[in-house]
C-alpha cells in the first residue's frame, strides 16, 4: 500500500479563490495518496498597514471575525475541526451569501458540533497572537507578495517540503482531472528556481 502524505493548505474563509482550491484539494485526496490538513491565515493580517481602497479596507475590517472564530474552534476542539468548520463557513459565505456576522458563526459552529458561544471570539483580539502564529507559519516560506491559498506539500526529495501560492482555478476539477492538475502543480513547484506561471483571469469564481 502506498503511504499517504500530508498536504497543508492555509485559508482565509473570505477568499473565494481559496474556497475553490480547497474543494479541488478534497477531490485530489480521493485520487492521490494524500491527506489534506487545513490551517488558518488571515488576509486582514496580511494587509495591515497597506494603502487599500475603501471598500476592501472595510472587508478587511470584517475579515477578523471568521479567522478568530476558526482559531478559537481549533483551540477548543483541536486543529482537525478546521476541515469541517471551513466547509461550514465557506458554504454559507460563498454559496449562500451570508453576511460575516454572528448568525454565520453560530450556525457553522453548531453544524460541526461546537459550542456556538465560540462565535464571541469574532469580536475580541484575545487569540490574535495564535492567529498571527498560524498565519506566519503558512506565509513565511512563500513571502508576503501573495495571499491565499497557500499550500505546503511534500517535495520531490525525501523529507523536502515545497510551498507555493495557488493554484488559482475555476471551477474546481473533479476526479482524475483533479489528480492530474495536482501532479503538474507539484512538478513545477518542486523545480528549483521556478517562481511564477500566470495569465490574466477571464472568469470569476465558479462554485459548483
Amino acid at each position: 500500500m502506498t503511504e499517504r502524505a500530508t498536504v497543508d493548505m492555509w485559508f482565509d474563509p473570505l477568499c473565494p479563490w481559496a474556497w475553490i482550491t480547497s474543494r479541488w484539494l478534497l477531490e485530489v485526496e480521493k485520487v492521490r495518496p494524500l491527506d489534506i490538513r487545513f490551517n488558518v491565515m488571515s488576509l486582514s493580517v496580511l494587509n495591515e498597514g497597506r494603502d487599500l481602497p475603501e471598500q476592501y479596507r472595510e472587508l478587511m475590517s470584517k475579515g477578523w471575525g471568521p479567522v478568530r472564530v476558526c482559531i478559537a474552534a481549533a483551540e477548543a476542539a483541536g486543529p482537525g475541526v478546521l476541515r469541517d468548520l471551513y466547509t461550514a463557513l465557506g458554504t454559507r459565505i460563498h454559496l449562500q451569501k451570508y453576511e460575516l456576522d454572528e448568525k454565520l458563526f453560530t450556525e457553522a459552529l453548531t453544524e460541526v458540533g461546537l459550542d456556538p458561544a465560540l462565535a464571541a471570539a469574532a469580536g475580541t483580539d484575545e487569540r490574535d497572537e495564535a492567529l498571527r502564529a498560524s498565519h506566519d507559519a503558512g506565509m513565511k516560506p512563500v513571502g508576503t507578495d501573495v495571499g491565499t491559498p497557500v499550500i505546503h506539500a511534500p517535495g520531490p526529495n525525501p523529507g523536502e517540503t515545497v510551498a507555493f501560492f495557488g493554484p488559482v482555478i475555476t471551477p474546481a476539477p473533479k476526479g482524475e482531472a483533479a489528480g492530474k492538475l495536482w501532479d503538474g502543480v507539484v512538478l513545477v513547484a518542486g523545480t528549483p528556481g521556478f517562481y511564477e506561471l500566470k495569465r490574466s483571469r477571464e472568469l470569476g469564481p465558479i462554485f459548483d
